[in-house]
């Protein structure tokens, strides 16, 4: 799993105890998860699906690094499975894990439509096509 995505964690992104709001942090998942699933798919027509169980494993506090990991883990005809993790930057600790985000292709009509994908591909695969 690759970890490109860092946040450092500001006073609003705190809750009254101090520690990292979860509704903040599925945000940045949700939105780096959509764009993980756009570059794969080639697509900027993705919806979110299906978000499995969050694994609230530990906390962030302000002025913590967290950096978020995310791979793709099935293709289907339509969508794309993800898997998440968040960890801290500095300290490699496990704050959440999402075992499936599932995105789906939609084409113009709105409809979900085939993306013809089947693996993981990379800039420089992307690149040559």
């Amino acid at each position: 799993m690759n970890f490109h995505t860092r946040k450092w964690i500001k006073p609003e992104d705190l809750n009254p105890n101090g520690t990292l709001f979860g509704g903040s942090l599925l945000r940045w998942i949700d939105e780096e998860a959509a764009i993980y699933a756009i570059v794969q798919l080639g697509n900027q027509r993705v919806v979110t699906k299906f978000i499995s169980e969050i694994n609230f494993v530990s906390s962030a506090r302000q002025s913590d690094i967290i950096e978020l990991g995310i791979v793709a883990t099935e293709f289907g005809r339509t969508s794309i499975t993800l898997r998440c993790e968040v960890r801290n930057k500095v300290t490699r600790k496990s704050i959440l894990t999402i075992d499936k985000l599932v995105f789906v292709n939609l084409g113009e009509d709105g409809l979900p439509a085939a993306h013809g994908k089947t693996e993981i591909t990379y800039a420089s695969d992307r690149i040559r096509e």
